[in-house]
């Protein structure tokens, strides 16, 4: 039984392992190369989002997966100001279960937006002006900018965790919720 993360960038499937041997020790993690089907550098929380369930859902589907998970950080704009975060899916293989959790965000450098908006990836973006090598492979963007207080494994660890409570408690989920009758 096998967790398939839809990366094999090791600051992502290093928390999916560290998640899910605390959770469900048995199973064994692996990384394969799957396709977001958005940008390298997406923007906004439906584009970001999109990524995240293209790689969960496709991760899921390759043999002998027991899970697909997707990891997609992405960049939210609002009134000019960027925001670094990121987009948790997890898509158990068999029954359809589709689970996702956003991250925490990180306001971009204003500095660095325009360049992101043109088209750039932030971490290419991040190493050039910190002088870092493959930043988005360890700490982050978020690591760098935190001194290491918050780690971008850390940050996808945590959203993992809490988009898989649900298949830690189905008791407490109904697969599908009643739309309250009172809501119009």
């Amino acid at each position: 039984m096998t967790v398939i993360v839809g990366s094999l960038n090791p600051g992502k499937v290093q928390p999916v392992q560290e998640v899910f041997a605390a959770l469900w020790p048995d199973l064994a993690v692996r990384g394969a190369a799957v396709p977001s089907g958005v940008r390298d550098q997406p923007l906004g929380v439906g584009e970001t989002r999109r990524g995240a369930l293209n790689r969960a859902r496709r991760a899921a589907r390759l043999p002998g997966a027991t899970w697909g998970v997707g990891l997609e950080g992405g960049v939210r704009v609002e009134r000019g100001q960027g925001w670094l975060f990121g987009v948790v899916a997890a898509a158990r293989a068999g029954d359809g279960l589709l689970l996702s959790a956003r991250t925490a965000e990180l306001p971009v450098p204003p500095a660095v937006l325009p360049r992101v908006l043109a088209g750039e990836e932030l971490g290419g973006v991040m190493d050039e002006l910190l002088g870092t090598h493959d930043l988005k492979r360890g700490a982050g963007t978020v690591g760098a900018l935190t001194g290491g207080l918050v780690t971008r494994p850390g940050v996808w660890a945590q959203a993992l965790a809490l988009a898989l409570a649900p298949a830690r408690h189905p008791e407490l989920y109904p697969p599908v919720l009643p739309v309250p009758t009172n809501v119009r």
